[in-house]
């Protein structure tokens, strides 16, 4: 400091020219980031290609940055200022420099997986862990080549690292099975984002996060759950969108026993044919079928209408649907829908039948 109050006052305009190569550099740097933007951004819109807007989006904050480093650098170098602060401000602008590089890597790995993970086959899907794995290797490579710069060996760190581990892994339990849980529940591919699960203690809805340490699942009512990993990894699962997302769905109707069961079913059938070409998520194919079941009951005949729904939220409001049409249909019809009956019969006794005792206070 006492150097650059010298210059100052005895002769200020040596850093005059620092200044100026600062500026002009600085400006250089400004103007190449425009022109990089506006040709990423002219090739996004001409192909559509999302790695531009992740390569427009990520380059927008760092090449500004990496400007004033290159300008600072180049001022630094041109000036007199003695080597001890040249040398002491080149490494700092290298780790400012490493650092800011680390941060866009950061963020081009996590857009990139959640703008491509999903579409890659065999990938891990796109949930906060996943990203969170992505960022941490980039940090972790970046320490490194840092640490290599300023010739830094890791030996001794990874043995601490070792001997402190055991230490921190039995302090920290809870946490660690959660993390390895939910690594274990992304890398399994068997719970997937948008998948609509339910757990063996009733817990039920879409997967919307698997996070380092729980998975975020909301129900239909829109309210979230949140599961821990570790439970989760030990739950039974049901997951209503694997193999595949489409399901079967039914809906049982009950009907006299005056009527005849293969007019019934026609009637459904007809009723089923119109309902996959008007209602939202009931499917064509596989055709609709009926079966003659429950079958005979006390009071009523049972027959069941079997249709498949696009997924597993689709049944509610389709059988919402078909129950209506099936009520209007069979009033159209004239097909009685019973209600529970029973016969009694009564008779009178028989001569010689022994009475039944009557109770009451006892005879001396």
């Amino acid at each position: 400091m006492q150097t650059i109050g010298r210059i100052l006052t005895k002769n200020p305009m040596e850093l005059a020219w620092p200044l100026t190569i600062f500026v002009a550099t600085f400006i250089i740097g400004w103007v190449v980031r425009r022109l990089i933007l506006k040709a990423l951004r002219a090739w996004t819109s001409h192909t559509g290609s999302r790695a531009g807007l992740v390569l427009a989006e990520a380059l927008s904050g760092p090449i500004l940055i990496w400007a004033a480093i290159l300008a600072l650098h180049v001022g630094l170098q041109s000036s007199n200022l003695p080597g001890k602060f040249t040398d002491w401000g080149a490494k700092t602008l290298f780790v400012l420099w490493i650092v800011s590089l680390t941060m866009m890597c950061m963020r081009i790995a996590r857009d990139s997986i959640r703008f491509y993970g999903s579409q890659i086959s065999g990938a891990l899907p796109v949930a906060t862990l996943t990203q969170n794995l992505a960022q941490i290797a980039v940090v972790i490579l970046g320490a490194l080549v840092l640490l290599d710069h300023f010739h830094v060996s890791i030996t001794p760190m990874l043995t601490a690292l070792g001997v402190g581990g055991l230490a921190v892994a039995l302090a920290m339990q809870d946490t660690l099975s959660n993390l390895f849980g939910g690594f274990y529940v992304a890398v399994a591919g068997q719970v997937r984002l948008a998948d609509y699960i339910k757990l063996n203690t009733g817990e039920e809805g879409y997967v919307t996060d698997i996070g380092w340490r729980s998975t975020t699942i909301r129900s239909l009512g829109n309210s979230l759950i949140i599961v821990p990993n570790a439970k989760l990894a030990q739950a039974i699962v049901t997951n209503y969108d694997l193999p595949e997302k489409r399901m079967w769905a039914t809906v049982e109707v009950r009907v006299s026993y005056d009527c005849d069961p293969c007019d019934i079913e026609r009637v459904l059938l007809d009723i089923a044919a119109q309902g996959t070409r008007e209602i939202p998520g009931m499917l064509a194919d596989p055709a609709p079928s009926v079966t003659f079941d429950p079958g005979f009951g006390d009071s009523a005949l049972g027959l069941t209408l079997n249709y498949q729904v696009a997924e597993f939220a689709s049944q509610f409001s389709v059988r919402d649907q078909m129950r209506r049409r099936i009520f209007r249909r069979f009033r159209e019809e004239g097909i009685r829908i019973p209600f529970p009956a029973r016969a009694v019969y009564m008779h009178a006794p028989e001569p010689g039948d022994a009475a039944e005792p009557k109770s009451g206070p006892a005879q001396p």
